[in-house]
Order: structure tokens, then sequence, then C-alpha cells
């Protein structure tokens, strides 16, 4: 990969001299130039061996165009532009080409009292320190490990509200700290290195989800700059790129690279910006992946997670039960269903005792019809519910054993009734014998896929608020084994970040009360559900204790694959969502 992509790049250099550009373009062309460049200044410093002929070939061009006065001194007349120049002497420098004087002329903008001083984010920040150690320039500013502390890598962000400049943030904090895998950086109290590799590799998910092979491959890097060699995500970012690389070894970027009005209808042009930069960070990922002097390191430990479950659940069932008896006997027993989920998942059956046995005697002589418009997931689990509670309902026990006798008579069970089927049998209307001989059918559609439209669902749903859509994908994710990695438990977080004071779901934004509280109910059904489904399986593998769903955070088994394909966040069998604003 390495090999192809630096063909491609040197091949195409003499688009890299600013001073055959056009000049909507000549900015353009300077990023390229010093990027470029950095990639061979890398080369000489993550690989002792010779030059090949095309990195040599890139340096040849990168010094002709930036030893002329002209390019030096465009820092002198704007000490803002640093960046955009340093970088270039930093990988003459790192080549053993030194310029004397562009050094110098560097040394005085940084010395001016505004290149160095005019604030920065903290990852531009981080830039400005590591390419003045790289020129060799002596400065008084705090030192990286100073600025570190700051940067968004270090404030663990929840992974769904990141937008791309975020994550290229965190790509390029990781760069410089690490010195593209060259130091150890100091990692600010209470930080962890394994949460920065968890955050990477779900980063990682999320951008091969939306096939931006650029950012895949600037989380790679990530990755080996932190010294992982043994990790699934690193291998399925590989693989992604190689998949991607063209034959002649570029790598499309992705859409926006080019202002539409940049290329004046040069189509080699725009082909060549469009794909320059990624196939830069490509040739870095194979680089780095095979440097024998990148520092590696045993996978560091995943964080601990602590995720308060216990109190959110409580209070949105109690909201439930209070709310239940405004609704119709629809949307109500949808919602005491939902509320006796959740007391379940936290050990608390009792809190919904009296509204079982108030919709159990409301619906002791419910028609045959309305049970079956409610489907096996609410009629079953408001099943389960009575049972644990002891409360009768007549009505509904004919309707089960209905269902098992037109069950027992099916030639074969269809897949998507098979989780009725088995509820039938765990509340013993249905015969486990009589159901084991029924052949089930299977579908392979969804199984072999991994969990990116999942995880881009997760990110589009709180983009627009579509909280039903979140609960429903959550609850599938979990559903499917993925209730431990991080997406999944940042899209928690979220959820339970979206509740009121009152115990309900949901910050409708529009003021008409019986609308409000309409949403609410929906919502709150659905988070419910979705919050249960972890919490249960969190007992599963770790330990609940004082409200307080604890144990390791590291991703699952990656193997297991997540459901993608449509959810449908508004139909009653998705996580007990039924109404128009689920």
């Amino acid at each position: 990969m390495e090999d192809r992509a630096v063909a491609w790049l040197a091949a195409r250099r003499a688009l890299l001299d600013p001073r055959g550009a056009q000049p909507d373009t000549v900015l353009f062309t300077r990023k390229a130039l010093i990027e470029t460049a950095f990639l061979a200044g890398l080369r000489a410093r993550l690989d002792d061996a010779p030059l090949t002929d095309d990195y040599a070939a890139i340096l040849e061009q990168v010094e002709e165009a930036a030893r002329e006065p002209g390019y030096q001194e465009m820092i002198a007349r704007d000490e803002s532009a640093l960046l955009l120049y340093a970088g270039t002497y930093a990988a003459l420098r790192l080549c053993g080409r030194d310029a004397p004087e562009f050094q110098r002329i560097i040394r005085q903008a940084v010395e001016g009292g505004y290149a160095a001083a005019f604030e920065r984010v903290p990852y531009r920040q981080l830039d400005l320190l590591h390419t003045l150690y790289l020129c060799g320039i002596e400065h008084d500013l705090p030192s990286m490990d100073d600025v570190l502390p700051f940067s968004l890598l270090c404030r663990r962000p929840n992974v769904l509200k990141l937008a791309d400049r975020d994550v290229y943030a965190i790509t390029h904090t990781v760069f410089y700290v690490t010195d593209f895998g060259l130091r150890d950086p100091v990692w600010p109290r209470g930080f962890r290195p394994g949460e920065g590799v968890e955050l990477l590799e779900a980063l990682l998910v999320l951008a091969e989800a939306r096939a931006n092979a650029d950012l895949v491959g600037e989380l790679l890097c990530c990755l080996y700059c932190l010294g992982v060699t043994d990790s699934h995500a690193a291998d399925r970012a590989w693989a992604f790129l190689e998949s991607v690389q063209e034959d002649n070894g570029r790598v499309n970027g992705p859409e926006g690279v080019l202002h539409p009005g940049i290329d004046a209808g040069d189509s080699g042009f725009r082909h060549w910006a469009e794909g320059y930069h990624t196939t830069i960070v490509a040739a870095l990922a194979g680089l780095l992946e095979r440097s024998p002097r990148r520092r590696t390191q045993p996978p560091p430990s995943p964080p601990a997670v602590d995720v308060p479950l216990r109190t959110p659940l409580r209070r949105a069932v109690m909201w439930l039960c209070d709310t239940s008896p405004e609704q119709d006997h629809r949307s109500g027993l949808a919602g005491v269903t939902a509320a006796a989920v959740g007391a379940a998942a936290i050990r608390e059956p009792g809190l919904v005792r009296p509204s079982l046995e108030h919709y159990a005697a409301q619906l002791a002589d419910a028609d045959p019809a309305f049970w079956q418009e409610q489907g096996m997931e609410i009629a079953g689990e408001f099943a389960v519910a009575l049972r644990q509670a002891g409360v009768p309902c007549p009505s509904l026990d004919g309707h089960l054993r209905r269902t098992a006798d037109a069950v027992a008579s099916f030639e074969s069970i269809p897949a998507d009734i098979a989780g009725g089927v088995d509820r039938l049998v765990s509340l013993g209307v249905l015969e486990q014998s009589a159901a084991s001989a029924i052949p089930r059918q299977t579908t392979h559609h969804e199984k072999n896929l991994w969990p990116l439209h999942a995880a881009v669902s997760l990110c589009e749903a709180r983009e627009n608020y579509h909280l039903g859509q979140i609960a429903a994908t959550l609850r599938t994710l979990v559903q499917e084994g993925w209730g431990h990695h991080r997406i999944t438990r940042d899209a928690v977080s979220f959820l339970i970040a979206q509740q009121n004071t009152h115990g309900a779901f949901g910050y409708p934004a529009f003021d008409d009360r019986t609308a409000r509280r309409q949403a609410q109910y929906s919502w709150t059904r659905s988070a419910v559900i979705a919050l249960a489904a972890v919490a249960t399986t969190g007992r599963r593998t770790l330990t609940v204790t004082d409200g307080v769903l604890a144990g390791g955070g590291g991703a699952p088994d990656t193997g297991a694959p997540w459901r993608s394909g449509p959810v449908d966040a508004d139909s009653p069998g998705a996580a007990g969502v039924d109404g128009p604003h689920g």
C-alpha cells in the first residue's frame, strides 16, 4: 500500500509546486506541498534506510519549491500562516536538507509576538509545539503534556456527537503528542491510554460506516502511534483501505475536499486534489505499520465502566405507572408493560403491581382482537408480569392458548415470530417438545454484516432527535452482543441525559401540553425497554450493585454482528414503541 501510494504521489509531484498554480488554487497547493513534504520527512524519521526513488523525487520537488525566497518570505509577511510553511522546513531538516535562512525566518516569526502567541484550540497548539520541535526552534511556550489535558481526546467525548472536524482534532492530537509513535506522552491524571484506544476503535466503526477512507486511515495511524499491535479494529481498517486503494495507488478522499469552484474545469487537477491527502494517509499507515522505530506495547486494558441505570429506570417506571391511566387501553397497556419490563430489570417488580392489577381488571373480558392487535411482544411481556405478580387476566390467558394452538398447527415457524413462540413456551402454554418439533425458518440477510449501518443510524437519530429510533437500535445492538461497545454505551449515556426531573424521557421543544405528554409517553416507553435490555444483559456478564451497572468496558466479541437494515421505531414491535412520536 505504501509503495503504490507514494508512487502515485511522486508521479504527480509537479502539482505540488505553488509557482505553477492558478491564483485560486495557490493556497490549496501550498497545503498539499507541506503535507506531502511531511510524509517524506516522516519516512526519514521512522526508517533509517535510504529514501526510495519515489520518496526522493518528492523530496526534490519540495526542496525546489521551498528554497525560493518567495516561498520562505511568506512567513514574514503573514505570521498567522506560520504552520503552512514551517512544516515544509521541518520535513527538509528531517531529511538532512537544512536551510538556515528558512529557519531564521521561522524563528523570527516565533519571537515576533504573534505567530506563537495568538489563541489556538488545543490540537492546533499541539501542532505548533510539535512543528517547532521538529524545526529545532526553542521557545517558552507550555509543553505538549501541559496542553494535552485540554484536548478533546482527553475529555471523554460522546462518539455519537462528534463531527468529522472533531475526529480530525482527535487524530491530530494523537499524532503530535506521540510524535507519530516515537514518544510516550504524559497522560492527564485519571485518563488511561485504554480510553483513547477504545475511542479510536469506536470512531473507526463510524468512519468505515460512512466509507470515509481519510478518517479510517488517520484513525488507523493513531492506533499505530499508540503502540497498538493487536487490534481487530485495526485489522478491519487495514482491509478497508486495501479494498478502496485504486490499482495505481490512489485512494479517493471524502466529499467536500475541494471547493466546487476551485478546479477551473481541470479534471486532472480535481482527480489529484480529491485524492492526494487520503493517499498520503494510506502511505503513512503503511509506513507506521512497518516502521522499525515505532514503539510497540501490549494493548492497554480497557477502562472500567460505571453506567448508572437503576435510578433513571426506577424514575421512568414510576412516571409510566402514574401516566398510563391517562391513556386509552392500547397505549396504556404498552406503557404498563414497558414499566413492568423496567421494574423487573432493576428487580423491583412491586413498583408496577397496582398498575398491573388495574389493567388486568379492565381487560379481563377484552375482545380477542384487542390482544391480537398488541402483538406477542406486548401481550407476552404483560403476561409474564402478571404471572410474576400472581394477577389473573382470563381474556389474555385465552388469547395465549389460542395462539399456542395455532402455532402447533404450523408446518414451520417463520423467523420473525420465533421470539413470540419462545415466549409461549416460557409461559407454559406451549410445550417445548411441540415447539421443537416444528422446523424454524432462518434468515442470513443481516447476520453476516458488521454494525456499520446501526452505528450510522444512531448518529443520524441523535442529530434528528429521534429517541425512539435510538432506543430501538440500542436494544438491537444489545441483543446482538454489542452491549459493552463504546458506541452502544455512549448511546445509553445520551439516552439517559434526555430524562427530565419527573422521570419522563425527551424534550419535545414545543408547547402544546397534550402533544408534549404523548411524545414523552412514547419516548419513555421506548427508553425503558432499551435500558432494561442493557441492565438485563449486564447482569449476565457484570455485577449490579446499588443501582450501578459496573464492569469491563472493552469491545465485545468482534465476531458478533450487529443487525443492520431498517429499524421501524414507530411500530408496536420496535422497543415497545407504538406512537407517532417514537
